[in-house]
């Protein structure tokens, strides 16, 4: 009989549930009732007392999902519901025993679900899969060490390794990772950001020098004004909405612009306050423009045309001269440029009244500190790099930028992806960076762009990859075109994960495979010199230590700084000047090289051991100075351009449910949207499934619509009635990545499209369950955001 964890039990999606109504408020006691319960469950009293109660605190541990920086004066209580979820994950002490491998094949495990993949427990020992075999089989350290080595040093090329980096990795260890990567000879780094927020990079770097948000944690509550778009924070990252509470409590105004209402967005109930116990809580948005897909570029340019017009008609009253002057160039351009856009195209392009429009601007213009806050929403667009200029835009007319309570904020998604960008891990670093690195381990590093992760997908397909090493994350299941992406992984010859638990993306193997399991952010890292700390970077730029608080789940457990280390030692030898045993002796030494070699992280090891850390500096936000060639802030000229939407198809969107995160998946209640034991839905607008000649509850196809010429198909998907715009539909990620094809990137930075995916729904082929085995409540049929149309903007 074979082990596993007996109490967790795969879905049974004929059992999915629909509540008549989506919910209107987020947190309160259910936000606590659902973050402790699993807690106590899986990790016992004193495990979970010894884990929440340390998040986020400045002599704890950074918490592992998002990235939202901390207030300076931390709550007893510094954690949200997806942070104790990702905790209790890490956490657990249930582990996979040896005879697990032995009693599973890959064939096998690969027909189960991502969520019962990663409850069987932590990962505690080397495992190797032989080619032509169908079993991991555990090995020791030191021959899993030689295995990889060995076969890295048998490549032709460094180029024909890629070094795969998840943003849960800490600064120290994506140092060392990049540092590996480069003294092996390949700048073959692609990284999660490849597939977040790359357009975020390239949007604000080539606008205002830097790809960063421009905010502190205080300027929330300083703003006047905050527009929210394309995110949903109560469900991604739940403390902003403490933020977003403490900026409406100071006089200030909420815009939510989102194609979903989302019950963060509209009222949060503070569990740590009185009144969002047993009180209404706090109505967030003040305004709510529920936009088509793809229609934010139309949106923002309506906007500052209209902040022009206020202008010309009171000169010298509406926009900042001043800082127009002294630090930007481009608006005369500008100016020229939105003179001339179509009203009638932006309101088909966003799906919005002019009055709601009109609105937004006079918001804009009323508010002398503005924040505009983004996710994915809008980096996952086509035009997601020029839509992030039209933010930009907006925000320079009134000198937004550079002054407290106003910025640019993109909210990253994933905690310390930023740090390991600024780390290094980035496949076309600066020349400056590589100098002071080349200079710092006396060698030369490659100058030659590497591969992200679309081109690394497509490299592997044509065999010009050849080896994937992964530092954490879960790859095969992230990206887009799920199904040309696992032939790729499959034509490697070896594929190696360093993980916590087991996931997709270690049965959809090379030729050979191995899993490196590694200690998590929560657990004590004892090390020869004594007990060490790691940092990482949030969201605004902050740079904090994170101390583990718990007992490693197993002895046989390496750190990652651990397994970085030991792997360049038995791949590189001393090929660099630099002590990779040392590295794993005493993290001070690889700190040490970091205060030379990164730009900002001058002294540390002193820095970093001040109270709460230290800021990184940021030139727009610091002193209004900007990193471009001129000089100055760049207004840009983006040119409008329409997505056509064949008749019968609808645009999708794909978005995680409550009990996810990344692609993780802690549950099957997306409690908010009131969807619950089920994740295999689309949510589409009831006007839009009368007009296709479909039905609520109805099973579906849903065909990927691309000229060229592949069927993508996900099939028997359950239609499920939703307040959508129309013409718009949802599905929840990574399931309905097998729908993008890989090369349907964002201009510029590549960046998969998963917010603009043409789909057309065709009732299901297989018929075997149909909509009476559901448990369905009819929803009610909710007021459509306007007229359909055929084109949307992007």
């Amino acid at each position: 009989m074979a082990k596993e964890n007996p109490s967790v039990k795969e879905p049974d999606e004929k059992d999915i549930q629909v509540e008549d109504e989506p919910k209107d408020w987020a947190a309160g006691l259910p936000g606590v009732y659902y973050s402790m319960k699993p807690a106590i469950e899986h990790m016992g009293i004193d495990r979970t007392r010894k884990t929440v109660l340390a998040m986020n605190q400045k002599h704890g541990f950074d918490c592992p999902s998002c990235a939202w920086p901390d207030p300076d004066k931390r709550k007893a209580f510094e954690f949200c519901e997806n942070g104790a979820k990702a905790v209790t994950w890490e956490a657990t002490p249930v582990v996979i025993s040896s005879e697990f491998w032995a009693e599973h094949s890959i064939t096998e495990l690969k027909e189960r679900t991502e969520y019962w993949l990663g409850m069987q427990g932590r990962l505690t020992e080397p495992v190797y899969k032989p080619a032509g075999e169908d079993h991991y089989r555990p090995v020791s350290w030191d021959e899993a060490f030689s295995i990889l080595g060995n076969k890295l040093k048998s490549l032709d090329t460094a180029d024909e390794a890629a070094f795969y980096t998840s943003g849960r990795t800490s600064n120290e260890a994506a140092f060392l990772y990049q540092l590996f990567a480069r003294g092996f000879g390949t700048n073959n780094l692609p990284d999660c950001s490849n597939m977040c927020h790359e357009s975020s990079g390239w949007g604000m770097g080539q606008t205002i020098g830097i790809g960063k948000a421009t905010v502190t944690y205080d300027d929330y509550e300083r703003a006047d004004l905050i527009i929210i778009m394309g995110q949903n924070p109560g469900t991604n990252h739940p403390r902003m909405l403490t933020a977003l509470e403490e900026c409406k409590e100071t006089g200030g105004h909420i815009v939510a612009v989102n194609p979903l209402p989302e019950a963060g967005l509209k009222r949060y109930k503070n569990p740590q306050k009185v009144k969002g116990i047993i009180g209404h809580g706090t109505e967030i948005a003040d305004q709510f423009l529920q936009i088509r897909l793809g229609g934010d570029m139309a949106l923002l340019q309506a906007v500052s045309k209209r902040v022009l017009e206020a202008e010309a008609k009171n000169p010298g009253t509406v926009l900042d001269h001043d800082f127009l002057d002294k630090h930007c160039e481009g608006l005369e351009d500008l100016k020229e440029h939105l003179s001339h856009l179509d009203e009638q195209e932006v309101l088909e392009a966003t799906g919005l009244r002019a009055e709601e429009i009109d609105e937004l601007a006079a918001r804009y213009l009323a508010a002398e500190r503005v924040i505009i806050t983004w996710a994915m929403g809008i980096t996952q667009q086509k035009k997601g790099v020029e839509t992030i200029k039209e933010m930009i835009n907006l925000l320079l007319l009134r000198g937004n930028i550079g002054k407290p309570g106003a910025g640019a904020s993109p909210i990253r998604g994933h905690s310390n992806v930023q740090g390991d960008r600024t780390m290094g891990i980035w496949e076309q670093m600066p020349p400056t960076f590589m100098d002071a690195l080349g200079k710092e381990f006396s060698f030369s590093p490659p100058r030659k762009h590497g591969a992200d992760v679309v081109e690394s997908i497509l490299r592997m397909r044509d065999g010009d990859i050849k080896v994937l090493v992964a530092l954490g994350g879960n790859l095969v299941s992230a990206v887009s075109d799920t199904t040309m992406a696992s032939a790729a992984m499959e034509n490697l010859e070896m594929s190696a994960q360093i993980s916590i638990k087991l996931n997709r993306s270690h049965l959809i193997t090379g030729k050979e495979a191995l899993i490196l399991p590694c200690k998590g952010r929560t657990e004590i890292d004892i090390q020869e010199t004594g007990e060490q700390f790691v940092s990482v970077e949030d969201t605004v730029c902050a740079v904090h230590p994170s101390w583990g608080s718990v007992e490693p789940v197993a002895p046989t457990l390496l750190s990652e700084p651990a397994i970085v280390s030991r792997l360049a030692l038995a791949t590189l030898g001393d090929k660099l000047d630099a002590d990779w045993a040392g590295f794993e002796k005493d993290y001070d030494l690889i700190r040490n090289h970091i205060s030379r070699v990164v730009e900002g992280c001058e002294d540390y090891n002193t820095r970093i051991r001040q109270e709460g850390g230290f800021v990184l500096a940021n030139g727009p936000r610091d002193s209004r100075t900007f990193n471009t060639p001129t000089g100055k802030a760049v207004l840009t000229v983006n040119a409008l351009e329409s997505l056509e939407r064949p008749e019968g198809t609808l645009i999708l969107q794909t978005l995680r449910s409550h009990d996810q995160w990344n692609t993780t998946i802690y549950g099957h209640n997306d409690r908010y949207r009131g969807i619950k034991k089920g994740r295999h839905v689309v949510m589409v607008n009831p006007e839009d499934i009368v007009e296709l000649g479909l039905e609520d509850g109805q099973n579906v196809d849903l065909h990927g619509i691309y000229e060229d010429g592949v069927d993508r198909v996900w099939s028997k998907i359950r239609v499920v009635s939703y307040p959508t715009p129309r013409g718009c539909a949802a599905a929840y990620y990574p399931e309905a990545n097998v729908l993008v094809p890989l090369e349907h990137v964002a201009d510029g930075s590549n960046t998969p499209v998963s917010k603009q995916i043409i789909v057309r729904l065709t009732p299901a082929v297989d018929t075997s369950t149909d909509k009476e085995d559901f448990t369905f409540l009819a929803r009610k049929p909710s007021e459509a955001p306007g007229p359909r149309t055929e084109t949307v903007g992007v």
